[in-house]
């Protein structure tokens, strides 16, 4: 593929932008070779500068669900912008796109909107120690909450791809409040509780990590942090920034079966615009400004037209009973073809998968936690990647990031995804 006005324009960039790029996995550093430059999208694929197309596995790292360019979410910003781009003033989008979230997500009786997940959940640990009056909080080692001061320790996804897994900038006085525990290992969670009885504002994860690969709570994992949050007096805040609406109507905690305290939400609940939320129970919000004590603000916080495009996403789903399951089940001709696919090949790599998330691990073990997702071979996964791009198919370009499906897939895309996965892996291993 010819690609030289995607190359001028990178060199452009790094002129002006650290490392040519707004976020650094963009960067291909991990996979070799340079970014390639979108000029549009629709449906499922992207068009780059040079006019390539590329049947899309990431969808925006996730919030294009139902493709890009939704007919629907088109009109409704369209008539938004008529509107006007921003009041800084309340509006009824963002009233109705509250009602909607109270609506679908169990454990969410009040809400409040920023402008991202990084935002969403910076607030809800702010809001967590506020309302217990306790400071330190555990996070997860390869789960990704953003890139708040508190969270850059132990981060997977991005600091991982470049190699940097705790960020300069970080302060130990920030750091000492972050308790890091092992993912999908109880006992390193009821070892450090122990440890730090009384000083523990909150347990904070992914459900699913989407930031180490697509790794799934091992069986009782999810209910046996409830339960020990309901014991010691803990919140339970679920980062569901990449599983909100995307596993379930009500995400994760709809899919478990299992409520946290205070949920983080991002990406879908944008439809691609840069939007997030956090929300709980009505006691526990009403402990956020003007309300109650614990300040948080942002100046372009529901938005209008930002209101319009997630509103409008979350109908289309909420409307159609059973988009999830049809959803799902596009993810699992998927996953099932990778798997025959790998068998057929006699190789031994592992797949993970949850509802319309999934990841191809470079492994010859299951991948659970962080300590297991190291051990992919990412330089083999960096030729899979720039093979898999040259026959047109744009994925993730880290190793450890899940691959997101959307709605608007049909037979021949995933026909298309399939072949080229599987004559990839075979060329790999000629």
């Amino acid at each position: 593929m010819n690609r030289q006005k995607s190359e001028n324009s990178f060199q452009r960039a790094k002129e002006v932008i650290p490392g040519g790029v707004n976020s650094p996995v963009r960067a291909f550093k991990s996979v070799g070779g340079n970014p390639i430059f979108m000029a549009s999208a629709k449906g499922q694929f992207l068009t780059d500068n040079d006019g390539n197309k590329y049947l899309d596995m990431i969808n925006s790292w996730g919030p294009m669900i139902l493709g890009h360019n939704h007919e629907y979410v088109v009109e409704s910003v369209t008539k938004a912008l008529k509107d006007g781009t921003s009041f800084g003033t309340p509006g009824d989008r963002e009233v109705e796109i509250a009602e909607l979230i109270v609506k679908m997500v169990p454990s969410i009786e009040k809400v409040r909107m920023v402008n991202s997940g990084t935002e969403a959940t910076m607030s809800a640990i702010r809001l967590a120690r506020g309302f217990t009056g306790k400071d330190k909080f555990i996070k997860f080692e390869g789960c990704y909450h953003g890139h708040g001061d508190s969270f850059l320790i132990a981060a997977g996804s991005g600091a991982m791809t470049m190699g940097t897994p705790d960020s300069p900038g970080v302060t130990e006085g920030t750091a000492k409040d972050t308790i890091l525990a092992d993912f999908n290992n109880l006992l390193s969670v009821i070892s450090l509780v122990e440890k730090h009885r009384g000083e523990l504002a909150a347990i904070i994860l992914e459900p699913v990590g989407g930031n180490m690969g697509c790794v799934p709570p091992s069986k009782g994992f999810l209910e046996g942090l409830r339960e020990i949050c309901d014991k010691e007096n803990i919140l339970l805040i679920f980062d569901e920034v990449m599983t909100g609406f995307r596993l379930a109507p009500g995400g994760a905690q709809e899919y478990f079966g299992v409520h946290a305290d205070i949920t983080t939400l991002g990406k879908i609940i944008g439809g691609g615009m840069p939007v997030g939320a956090y929300g709980g129970s009505k006691e526990i919000m009403d402990f956020v400004s003007p309300e109650g004590p614990v300040y948080q603000a942002g100046t372009l916080s529901g938005n209008p037209v930002a209101m319009a495009c997630g509103l409008a996403t979350l109908q289309v789903m909420d409307q159609n009973e059973n988009f999830h399951n049809d959803l799902n089940a596009i993810s699992k001709v998927i996953v099932d073809g990778y798997r025959s696919s790998i068998s057929k090949l006699g190789l031994d790599y592992k797949i993970n998968q949850v509802g319309s998330m999934f990841s191809l691990f470079f492994n010859n073990e299951e991948v659970v936690d962080f300590e297991s997702a190291k051990k992919c071979d990412t330089s083999l996964f960096g030729s899979y990647f720039r093979d898999m791009l040259n026959r047109g198919i744009y994925l993730a370009p880290s190793q450890f990031e899940a691959l997101f499906v959307s709605s608007i897939l049909e037979n021949d895309d995933i026909e298309l995804l399939l072949n080229s996965n599987e004559a990839s892996l075979k060329e790999l291993h000629s």
